[in-house]
């Protein structure tokens, strides 16, 4: 096959999945390419190498293999390793997907799969050697394909002619009067407050959930009147320009995603004939200028110095301990004097505090956020004078509702005393992490002490940071070689 396409695989690596971004495909979604599965435009941007573009195919490699489609649309895909990427070159993309549920080409496929020890999965080089039969006229593919289209389209035709003559077609006919009359009367705003009450009430994040009913309250602003039924490209272009004269382009890309999950479960339904975020527009206002993400390690023993660090609790001691130890905001607030190990210096995270509500501890932001962090001397005789004679379950910092803006504006009259550039307390987090890194610290190390889920986050938050370190290696080479005569 590799003579008239070219073949490419899918990612190895596990996804990490988000509520919006970019579809994330894999086998099981062959039949329609759709799917509720979504990564992050970094990610994918990062970590995808391959893009597969309207016109291409995709082929499942394992199981029932040879099973393929053709990429309809525009928007960026990402797909698994379960399946390959064919990209056309001498064969037309509806031709080839005929042509590789053909006996001829199963067996072709399942022949090479025979010396894998894998059962039933074929590789790339294998597919790249597998022979299909094909005319040599692109036309002549085209017309046979789009025949065998046509056929498909008619025996599904009368397949649903025979429906409706069959003792169900009633309750399928309502359904369809139904779809009709609900897409006629309901407002597009309602029914995706219910879509959200409906599949995502309980099956995401508290944080994550409050994004949706953003979107929700940004919706019935901006389109209180749009009907389901009159939902077409031209009125959710229009809806999308709207919300961009106010936001951001990752703002408004974001709000997107979030419409989009709905919209394709009401085409699902029937409520919508086709799906209008097909070939959407982002547009956004000009990134604000952003305040500095962290300190050097000069402005930082700055910074430290001008801490008032008196003999109780303070917020002043809050940001010692996150530029020490790089500590999520929430993760600090749920530190107890139990969770230090004073004779091992080590302190154990392993919840954080609900400070954006009612108060309480909470679980990890997610599983790998449960770590041991090794403290330095000086922390632990410092924490362990603090500390003595409070309660030893009860958060250190914690007496009454805890506002982020409050430390924050503690942390800003400090920077402004150092003489250093005003940093919010997350960005203390950034600078524990960059000193680390500039110090020369592995990747996979500072992952594990910051509590990310994998490097990959890792190096997508810090790639500045990483492209300084090669750079500065780059210089160190070149000295080197240059020394060599």
């Amino acid at each position: 096959m590799g003579d008239v396409t070219e073949v490419f695989d899918g990612t190895h690596q596990t996804p990490t999945y988000t509520d919006s971004g970019v579809m994330f495909v894999s086998v099981e979604d062959i039949a329609t390419l759709r799917s509720d599965k979504y990564i992050s435009r970094d990610a994918f941007e990062k970590d995808f190498k391959v893009h597969p573009e309207k016109g291409d195919t995709l082929m499942t490699r394992i199981g029932d293999i040879g099973t393929a489609n053709v990429v309809n649309s525009d928007d960026d895909l990402a797909f698994y390793v379960s399946l390959a990427l064919l990209k056309p070159r001498e064969i037309d993309s509806i031709y080839l997907v005929y042509c590789l549920s053909s006996p001829f080409a199963r067996n072709e496929l399942y022949k090479r799969t025979l010396h894998i020890a894998f059962p039933k999965k074929i590789n790339k080089n294998e597919i790249e050697k597998s022979l299909i039969p094909y005319p040599i006229s692109n036309a002549e593919q085209h017309k046979i394909g789009t025949l065998f289209s046509y056929l498909d389209n008619l025996i599904a035709l009368h397949q649903r002619k025979l429906d409706r003559n069959c003792s169900v077609s009633p309750s399928q006919e309502r359904r369809a009067r139904m779809a009709a009359q609900v897409s006629s009367v309901t407002r597009f705003c309602d029914y995706y407050h219910d879509w959200i009450t409906t599949y995502k009430e309980g099956a995401i994040r508290k944080v994550t959930m409050d994004k949706y009913l953003l979107t929700a309250s940004w919706l019935e602003k901006l389109a209180p009147n749009l009907l389901i039924q009159d939902l077409n490209r031209t009125a959710y272009q229009q809806l999308l320009n709207e919300y961009a004269k106010c936001h951001e382009r990752q703002t408004t890309m974001d709000f997107h995603h979030h419409l989009k999950c709905a919209i394709l479960d009401a085409v699902d339904e029937g409520l919508i004939m086709r799906d209008p975020t097909r070939k959407a527009v982002i547009k956004g206002m000009p990134p604000r200028a952003k305040k500095p993400k962290y300190l050097n390690q000069f402005e930082l023993h700055k910074l430290l110095d001008v801490l008032h660090l008196e003999q109780h609790v303070n917020w002043d001691w809050l940001i010692l301990l996150i530029a020490k130890t790089g500590l999520r905001f929430s993760e600090a607030l749920a530190v107890t004097p139990n969770d230090f190990n004073f004779s091992r210096q080590i302190l154990s995270i392993d919840k954080t505090w609900d400070y954006k509500d009612d108060g309480g501890f909470l679980p990890t932001k997610n599983y790998s956020s449960v770590r041991k962090v090794q403290l330095d001397w000086q922390l632990i005789i410092q924490f362990a004078e603090l500390i003595k004679g409070l309660p030893p379950n009860q958060p250190i910092f914690v007496n009454g509702k805890v506002y982020n803006s409050t430390v924050n504006a503690v942390l800003s009259r400090r920077c402004l005393e150092a003489g250093v550039p005003e940093i919010s307390v997350h960005g203390l987090r950034h600078t524990h992490a960059s000193l680390l890194l500039f110090a020369g610290v592995s990747t996979a190390s500072v992952a594990k002490r910051l509590g990310h889920s994998s490097t990959t986050t890792t190096q997508k938050v810090y790639l500045h940071v990483i492209q300084e370190l090669e750079n500065q290696d780059v210089d160190l080479v070149m000295r080197s070689l240059s020394g060599l005569s």
